[in-house]
């Protein structure tokens, strides 16, 4: 349960942040207006919040990790809202750093 909890969270983390990003980059680079920068200004806010809900207690394990789910998780974004096509160098970068998400997270420690 831990492991899937864990993994629910940082997907949830990635929509937050993603999102939130996104959001602030069209209030201002799409001049979309305050409305659109708050929202993710807000959104931005509940990531940091969901961060602290991982099981384990280290912040900077957690960060680190999180960093490997961001790069995936802009890409698939970026494929979804966006319509943006990567290329095979993209999917590689992403996998490595789900592999190393993985590591720095569910390797066994004694």
């Amino acid at each position: 349960m831990t492991l899937a909890r864990s993994l629910v969270l940082f997907a949830l983390a990635a929509l937050a942040e993603i999102g939130g990003a996104w959001l602030v980059w069209q209030g201002v680079r799409e001049h979309r207006g305050l409305l659109w920068i708050a929202g993710g200004v807000v959104a931005l806010g509940v990531y940091g919040f969901v961060a602290t809900l991982q099981p384990d207690a280290h912040f900077g394990r957690i960060l680190a990790a999180y960093g490997g789910v961001f790069v995936a998780g802009s890409l698939a974004w970026g494929m979804i809202v966006d319509r943006f096509q990567p290329d095979r160098w993209d999917y590689a970068g992403a996998a490595i750093c789900l592999i190393g998400v993985a590591v720095i997270m569910y390797a066994p420690r004694g």
